[in-house]
């Protein structure tokens, strides 16, 4: 990769500014097409700084109760790999800053076709990819194309991403890392900061690559004390169910893309609070 990518410039513009990034997931197509772009639509205006669309799919096996749902009811709704990329087009279309990042699991990539999905995101606007069952292993696949295609290919460590395996984590990838601040699947522990801080400055020690950390993170307290520690804060969970709290017999209602931007608006605050006093 040569040119400087939006999830580059905006890490930049954070490091100018001496704060952490809210990075928000949500779910493409969560709960209907049109809530959902709604959704989408008010993220930056609420406080977000770059946004994982989480693509679909009927097996996330990393991820907990609230976000397998949102995958269900998105489809369900009829979500599929090209309305995804409509929705990151039609995104871009008003906001040309915020870096979309997608997130998810390779089969529906692999049936879409590699080169046509990367040549088509590419395309909409996207900025980044994240493939959570793709190890670097595996990284003729899908991490080398989307590279050369100009896509950051952004990977996660863990507490279980020792020493030894943390420098081939960090091959090829690009854009940030992600930490995932606990053991298991999304949305069901509570980090414990001094762990978190200890881990991203021992990652720290193997990249210049911003660390944003997520997994638990559901209040705006949470989110300035791990603020205070890493370069971005990434919420998911919180927010997907946020929209499964907001339905009525699961269907949207006016509150529900205004119940989210709340929640990012709250969390954005934290993510924000002077350094010294979130610690």
């Amino acid at each position: 990769m040569s040119a400087e990518t939006r999830i580059e410039r905006r890490f930049a513009d954070l490091a100018q500014e001496g704060r952490a990034g809210l990075v928000t997931f949500v779910t493409a197509g969560d709960p209907d097409p049109e809530t959902a772009a709604a959704i989408l639509d008010g993220l930056p205006g609420a406080g977000a700084d770059v946004i994982e669309l989480g693509m679909p799919f009927t097996d996330p096996m990393a991820d907990g109760p609230a976000i397998q749902a949102s995958s269900l009811r998105a489809l369900a709704a009829g979500q599929t790999m090209p309305k995804t990329l409509a929705m990151v087009a039609r995104f871009r279309d008003r906001d040309e800053a915020t870096p979309i990042v997608l997130m998810g699991y390779f089969n529906p990539i692999y049936v879409y076709g590699v080169e046509r999905f990367l040549v088509d995101a590419k395309a909409a606007g996207v900025d980044g990819l994240i493939v959570v069952d793709l190890p670097p292993e595996e990284d003729v696949e899908l991490c080398l194309p989307a590279l050369a295609a100009g896509l950051n290919f952004i990977r996660l460590a863990t507490p279980t991403t020792d020493e030894a395996r943390l420098p081939k984590v960090l091959t090829n990838m690009s854009g940030f890392l992600y930490y995932v601040s606990v053991a298991g699947i999304t949305g069901t522990k509570t980090p414990e900061i001094g762990r978190v801080s200890r881990e991203v400055a021992r990652i720290k020690r193997h990249t210049a690559l911003p660390v944003a950390v997520g997994f638990g993170v559901r209040s705006a307290k949470q989110a300035a004390a791990i603020a205070a520690v890493a370069d971005g804060v990434v919420v998911g969970s919180a927010l997907v169910e946020t929209v499964r709290a907001s339905l009525d017999a699961g269907k949207a209602t006016p509150a529900t893309a205004g119940a989210v931007h709340k929640l990012v608006g709250e969390l954005a605050g934290g993510v924000r609070a002077p350094r010294a006093a979130a610690v």
